[in-house]
């Protein structure tokens, strides 16, 4: 089983109470508008970090992360990026990835399904929290909201889960008050 702890939008700012709930964390994923590279480095110290780099990052955070990472967890397979939207609502670059997974789900061959298969989607961008399954494409998609405090939301939020062989389960929504 590992325990991942998801935020987003952090803007700058890592609030010192997202340490205490990913205390249990095996892994953290970031995805999106970090702010910079001092805060990255803080979360790759307390944990191994998965990120992508989002629309407000510059420098040296969006030369050393990608836009999108395509990635496996268990038998979990993810695909994170920032800007991704939701069920009926993506952004129209995302959904040749979208029908490539699920042609590679159909096809039942497995270096297919290593290769583009698509479990759990992550994004942020929003600052809106949303975990929504897609029926049409067959995946979950998690967006953790925002975590700093940049932005109109008066809530930062996180996402605290885990993946277990191919099930992802133990979902909690972490709420903290902007203080």
């Amino acid at each position: 089983m590992t325990r991942i702890g998801l935020l987003s939008d952090t803007h700058g700012y890592l609030d010192k109470r997202v340490f205490t709930h990913f205390v249990a964390c095996d892994e953290i994923w970031h995805a999106g508008d970090i702010g910079s590279q001092e805060l990255l480095q803080t979360l790759r110290e307390f944990r191994p970090t998965r990120a992508v780099f989002g629309n407000m990052d510059s420098g040296d955070v969006r030369y050393s992360l990608s836009e999108f990472y395509h990635f496996r967890v268990e038998g979990v397979q993810v695909l994170m990026t920032h800007i991704g939207g939701y069920p009926g609502r993506y952004n129209p670059w995302l959904l040749p990835m979208f029908r490539r997974s699920q042609e590679a789900k159909a096809s039942g061959d497995e270096s297919l399904i290593n290769k583009d298969a698509i479990d759990l989607f992550v994004c942020g961008h929003s600052h809106i929290l949303k975990v929504q399954y897609d029926r049409l494409y067959g995946f979950l998609t998690m967006n953790p909201g925002a975590a700093g405090k940049q932005g109109w939301q008066t809530v930062q939020t996180l996402l605290r889960f885990t993946i277990d062989g191919n099930k992802i389960d133990n979902l909690e929504v972490i709420e903290l008050d902007r203080k």
